[in-house]
């Protein structure tokens, strides 16, 4: 293949390498309104009274909105298919606040100085409330979170809100308790997933204004324009025709983005002035006014033969969804959803799950979501489990994994289409060394190397729900216009979707301009979540191109005035198979557009699937841990990937060092913390740490290719996958070198040190 498969640079890196002006800020009309939030400093509380008039008759301000000034109809921020799971139940400005940073005000003016001036002389009285803190006592808890009438559910997600729950989850197969009675070793584990903050590099920001036909602009930083656009239309009830949402370059987002955090608020602005405005979140509001991924509680419990199959597992899981249900329901049936089927040869299997409400920042979607959480519970256990049967952790997991060809308990008969599982694992364990490594080498005085392991696995986009479509026009000059509603957010998606339009039209990529993210020209597409770009998108986009191939070879055809089935089009030029006749692409093209009755030859395809192959990781982490304090340091890490056939090595390549990247901070360094009143206290760089450079240490990547027979080219997804392993391969090798099996994420060096002395 002369385009899929290669490592084809990004085509508009060298643009971002230089600084062109290609994000939202970059393009925001210069006159544009600035807007300010003033945000609740109580966890729980009822606003009382509000006194805006000083700050209204400062000059240069040009709107103040409280919970009275505007539209009173609960929406989602969840930016999810409709009819979206999350619960209806979030105002633009309520009257109640739930957390500390929930808005309370908007206040826009002609500058950053006035707006901030404004907000000084804002006094607002509150009646305070006991806070739900503890995600852990939230069920029964004496305040109730959301005690309004009109809260909704577009279907039953088993929310019981006035005993703080969001959502309940339940899946079981088999007689689980019996089959654990059948099992010669039983092990089980409570584990603690932390908050974890996205740390993108472009904050939240949008702006907005009205066109010469009085539709609502809005430009954003969004993974979602198209849902986006719901949101906006439900929240300000005005008609979907008269908004168009704009995705420009995107400066990172790993599922904060999948939210919308700021787009009602500049929306509101310009329908209330009439003119153009703008928002951006300093990185304090980026940290606390937004979302992060769900806290968790994992209660595992798996069950084996004495040859170490797997027969039983049990999981129940808590999850903390903060103040409002964004992604509440949808995270918390994927723990369950991407971990049970690791493991096939289970006669019985149980999940049982709910997300409750908390007077924290509400949780939503992150890399991985829910994947993260479950694959760090089980794994970890599974790693338990093969040191009570005195195995190997690779070969237990070797015994135990899913094959292709076979089906899993909670699969519905589906079978697997696609594994080199076995593969990566055998793979990843020769490149750690894990034979001669494994447990444990001491190499100093106080310093001690381990080794650890886990896999996971993730979906490609979601069965039966996704769908995207592409367009592909062939313009009058020869090239073509590729039309996609995916998001590039800086993973290289136009660059991918091209390199597969360019192998099914046998063209060069120079000959491709993409067009994406706009809700008026792009067709729909859900954005880029769920891992869903190359596999759902891209297969949209060879539809596309095959479409559109068909009609080159057709109008060939018929302007050279010989059958279909008697031309062939090699990317440049359509000529007879016999070589007698020919015509140029572009002579084809200008033809077909000029000139009366003709017609621009397009290929459009939609495409959704009824499955959702899973990508693989095996996960390997070698260690070096100081005994005097317990510090850790990763020396290596290496993950052999499965996602099919790799479209790009090297951008899939990276992908995985980013996911990894976030995977390692997970591990080792991030956490998203409250003071005893709510407030968030790692609220900035200072204070909430991710890993550097140095601390990722050695990262090695490998694939293992499968064919997909379902995936374009036979490619899978890799987005989300790549960030689940280093938590229970770290926790593991950490165990390995000293003894101390920490549950609670992260693992600090003063928790090992403390464990090393409880031992």
């Amino acid at each position: 293949m002369k385009s899929v498969g290669q490592s084809i640079r990004k085509i508009d890196g060298m643009a971002i390498a230089t600084g062109k002006p290609v994000y939202t800020e970059d393009l925001a009309i210069q006159n544009a309104l600035v807007i300010k939030i003033l945000r609740s400093p109580h966890a729980y509380a009822k606003i009382t009274s509000i006194d805006v008039s000083k700050a209204e008759s400062l000059e240069g301000v040009e709107c103040i909105l409280t919970y009275k000034d505007v539209p009173n109809v609960r929406f989602t921020l969840a930016g999810q298919s409709y009819p979206e799971p999350s619960p209806y139940d979030r105002l633009i400005l309520d009257k109640v606040v739930r957390y500390v940073g929930d808005e309370v005000v908007i206040i826009a003016a002609v500058d950053e100085k006035t707006a901030l001036l404004a907000m000084q002389k804002i006094k607002v009285e509150y009646e305070v409330m006991e806070p739900v803190l503890d995600f852990e006592q939230a069920i029964g808890h004496s305040s109730v979170v959301h005690t309004e009438e009109d809260l909704s559910c577009n279907f039953d997600i088993g929310l019981q809100k006035e005993k703080n729950i969001t959502s309940s989850s339940h899946e079981e197969v088999g007689d689980v308790d019996e089959e654990f009675k059948r099992c010669t070793v039983v092990v089980e584990d409570v584990y603690y997933p932390q908050a974890q903050a996205h740390t993108m590099m472009e904050t939240y920001r949008a702006f907005s204004y009205l066109d010469h036909a009085g539709r609502l602009i809005v430009v954003s930083s969004t993974q979602v324009p198209f849902h986006i656009k719901r949101q906006l239309a439900r929240a300000l009830q005005i008609p979907a025709s008269k908004i168009r949402v704009i995705k420009p370059r995107i400066g990172g987002g790993f599922g904060g983005k999948q939210t919308g955090a700021v787009d009602i608020f500049v929306g509101i602005v310009t329908l209330k002035t009439g003119k153009p405005a703008l928002i951006i979140y300093d990185r304090k509001e980026t940290f606390s006014c937004t979302t992060s991924r769900h806290a968790m509680r994992l209660k595992v419990k798996l069950g084996a033969n004495q040859d170490g199959i797997i027969r039983a597992i049990d999981m129940q899981v808590l999850s903390d969804t903060g103040a409002y249900g964004e992604h509440a329901p949808t995270v918390l049936g994927c723990v369950g959803h991407y971990t049970l089927p690791l493991y096939n040869k289970t006669r019985a299997v149980r999940f049982d799950g709910k997300a409750v409400y908390t007077n924290k920042m509400p949780a939503g979607a992150f890399r991985g979501y829910g994947a993260t959480q479950g694959t760090f519970a089980l794994e970890s256990t599974v790693n338990k489990l093969a040191e009570r049967l005195e195995m190997d952790p690779t070969e237990i997991r070797l015994k135990n994994i899913s094959k292709v060809g076979e089906t899993f308990l909670t699969g519905q008969g589906v079978m697997l289409g696609s594994s080199s599982l076995d593969k990566c694992i055998v793979k990843g364990k020769e490149l750690i060394g894990w034979e001669h490594k494994f447990p444990r080498q001491e190499i100093g005085h106080s310093k001690v190397r381990a080794v650890g392991m886990a896999i996971t696995m993730q979906g490609s986009g979601i069965a039966t729900i996704g769908t995207a479509s592409a367009e592909i026009r062939l313009n009058d000059d020869g090239n073509f216009s590729l039309l996609t509603g995916a998001t590039d957010m800086g993973t290289g998606c136009d660059t991918i979707l091209s390199q597969m339009a360019a192998e099914i039209l046998e063209i060069s990529m120079e000959k491709i301009i993409v067009n994406a993210g706009d809700t008026d020209t792009s067709p729909y597409d859900p954005g880029s979540y769920a891992s869903s770009t190359t596999y759902v998108a891209g297969t949209a986009v060879v539809k596309a191109a095959e479409d559109l191939k068909q009609k080159i070879l057709e109008q060939g055809a018929k302007l050279l005035g010989v059958s279909v089935e008697n031309v062939q089009f090699d990317g440049s030029t359509v000529r007879t198979y016999s070589g007698d006749q020919e015509i140029s692409l572009l002579k084809l093209a200008e033809q077909t557009v000029l000139g009366a009755g003709k017609l621009q030859l397009v290929g459009y395809a939609t495409h959704g699937s009824d499955v959702s192959p899973p990508p693989y990781v095996a996960g390997f982490a070698e260690v070096e841990v100081d005994r005097e304090t317990g510090k850790v340091d990763l020396i290596d890490y290496v993950a052999v990937i499965d996602c099919g056939t790799v479209i790009n090595p090297n951008l899939a390549r990276i992908q995985a060092e980013g996911g990894i990247a976030q995977g390692i901070g997970m591990a080792l360094f991030e956490q998203v913390r409250y003071d005893e009143i709510g407030k968030m206290a790692t609220n900035t760089f200072m204070q909430y740490k991710i890993p550097t450079r140095q601390d990722v240490g050695k990262v090695r990547i490998a694939f293992e290719e499968s064919f997909e027979p379902t995936g374009p080219f036979g490619a899978k997804s890799i987005g989300e996958v790549v960030a689940n392993t280093p938590p229970p391969a770290i926790s593991h090798a950490i165990y390995n070198a000293v003894g101390v099996r920490e549950n609670h994420l992260p693992i600090t060096p003063e928790k090992v040190f403390l464990g090393m002395h409880k031992l």
